[in-house]
């Protein structure tokens, strides 16, 4: 977890909140960080542009603006008193794009609606806090045991999303990183077929019992294609598996990643909604589309529900199958509705499909001089850059409303 110390004589951290179950939740947030309870103050934005204008201005601020009446002149004042490098996050009761859109505009680091969720606070707060780091530090928390967890989701059936996942995990294995390859499609997963594996019970087990997954747990239940490869997947028969016990999942992730310096996890995307801790621990998240009018609506819903859930993970948008038959929707148009490039693109090759079907294994081992192979290895160029030093420098107060 990245942290921050203060400055001076400034403190590290302040809230302002209009509601007591929001002031409750965040309370809790910030004393898991080892922050005062006592920096959650009673009132809104207001309140907080009164407050600091008779006291130094916390590195980073939370402000209410559910009870503004002209939110963005308010965080006009706010920007009037605060410093140089100042952090705020905003919470309010409007779910409205064009007001999201004004305050990031205007330098706000995020805006979360209420109600609030315990883990979505806690991941804006996280992401917070590495904004407040110097590079250094970002690099020395990231080379810490950091992880990449890769969750591929496919944002229509049947556009390759677990064909691209198996690849960039095998393409992660033979590049010498111990990789583990999480299928959560439970009836109907593919990734013990694309090896010629048989999967075995270990996935089921490990979600009915999480209390038994542990490191010789896993050595037990994956199944390895190579020696830096694990796979765990599951064919269970129809409506035989029970919901997954809670933190289940959670647990499974992070006892991967304690093995693994790579997880890549495939996503159905029928388990996004109940299971949002499938995103929070990951990286980076992976889009996979095709060019219909209805995936474009889907990519826009689903990147908004990534923006709550996982604030800090990295992007990616996918077009595979291109060419199979007339796009709906012109790249160009795709791009400008969803608001995101599209970062590589999987042409349709049913030949190379084929071939690496006959043969019992995975596109780029079967065919790897073939175009589909090429462009499965551009996918894992995406995270093949070495290890990051922080995310992409957001803009501060400064930038917006705080340039001087």
């Amino acid at each position: 977890m990245a942290s921050v110390t203060s400055s001076g004589d400034r403190e590290i951290f302040a809230a302002y909140v209009c509601d007591e179950v929001s002031a409750q939740m965040l309370a809790a947030v910030v004393s898991e960080r080892g922050w005062s309870q006592d920096m959650v103050f009673k009132g809104g934005i207001a309140a907080s542009v009164r407050a600091l204008g008779a006291m130094p201005v916390p590195e980073f601020l939370i402000v209410d603006i559910s009870e503004c009446t002209d939110p963005r002149a308010d965080v006009q004042a706010l920007a009037d008193v605060c410093d140089e490098g100042t952090i705020v996050l905003t919470i309010g009761a409007l779910n409205d794009v064009t007001l999201y859109r004004d305050l990031l505009n205007a330098g706000v680091h995020d805006y979360l609606v209420k109600p609030l969720s315990a883990d979505v606070l806690r991941a804006a707060v996280e992401s917070a806090v590495e904004a407040l780091m110097t590079p250094e530090e970002i690099e020395e928390a990231h080379a810490i045991g950091d992880n990449q967890n890769i969750v591929f989701i496919g944002v229509r059936g049947g556009v390759g999303t677990s064909t691209l996942a198996a690849n960039v995990a095998w393409l992660k294995a033979q590049n010498s990183t111990p990789t583990a390859l999480l299928d959560l499609d439970l009836y109907f997963g593919t990734s013990a077929i694309q090896f010629d594996l048989e999967p075995g019970r270990g996935l089921i087990d490990a979600l009915e019992n999480p209390s038994r997954v542990d490191g010789l747990f896993l050595e037990r239940a994956v199944v390895k294609p190579t020696d830096k490869l694990a796979v765990l997947c599951a064919e269970a028969p129809l409506g035989s598996v029970p919901p997954p016990a809670e933190g289940a999942l959670t647990h499974l992730i992070e006892t991967l990643d304690e093995t693994y310096e790579c997880v890549v996890i495939d996503v159905p995307r029928q388990l996004l909604g109940q299971h949002g801790e499938l995103l929070a621990t990951a990286t980076d998240i992976v889009l996979v589309t095709d060019y219909s009018l209805t995936a474009a609506r889907d990519c826009i819903r689903i990147k908004a529900h990534v923006k709550n859930v996982a604030p800090n993970a990295k992007i990616h948008l996918v077009a595979d199958r291109v060419g199979i038959v007339s796009a709906e929707v012109e790249e160009k148009d795709f791009e400008n509705s969803v608001e995101h490039t599209i970062e590589a693109k999987i042409p349709y090759d049913s030949k190379s499909a084929l071939a690496a079907a006959q043969k019992g294994k995975i596109i780029v081992d079967a065919v790897p001089s073939s175009k589909l192979a090429s462009a499965c290895q551009d996918v894992y160029a995406l995270f093949d850059t070495g290890k990051e030093t922080g995310p992409t420098a957001k803009t501060s107060w400064l930038g917006g409303l705080f340039k001087k």
